[in-house]
């Protein structure tokens, strides 16, 4: 499995992201539209970091990994049959690809096709 985003949805996202910049030497860009707003930054390992605020009063800050999948339609389904709950069904992101949220076990769990 790889991780290809880790989004982290805070209420302080500049907090957020100067912690990680002074503890990881990684800079974060500006604020992605298509990414809710997020301010992204890309590891070493070719995993990108997404650091956005809620965008509605009912999320709540969560820290979601997104597996790289090669067919989410497919993944979604088998997700769905092992018991995940889709919580986002598979939507495309114009330039990034397409992704997906399901919640098992009471975590929310991404999908992402390039």
């Amino acid at each position: 499995m790889q991780i290809h985003y880790l989004e982290i949805v805070t209420n302080s996202v500049d907090d957020v992201c100067g912690t990680y910049e002074a503890t990881q030497d990684i800079t974060f860009s500006a604020p992605e539209p298509m990414l809710g707003n997020a301010r992204t930054a890309k590891l070493v390992s070719g995993t990108i970091i997404g650091v956005r605020a809620p965008m509605r009063d009912t999320e709540a800050p969560v820290v979601r990994p997104y597996a790289l999948v090669e067919d989410i339609d497919y993944a979604v389904t088998e997700a769905e049959k092992a018991g995940g709950q889709i919580a986002l069904p598979p939507m495309d992101i114009p330039g990034y690809g397409r992704c997906a949220i399901y919640i098992v076990g009471g975590n929310d769990m991404g999908l992402w096709q390039l």
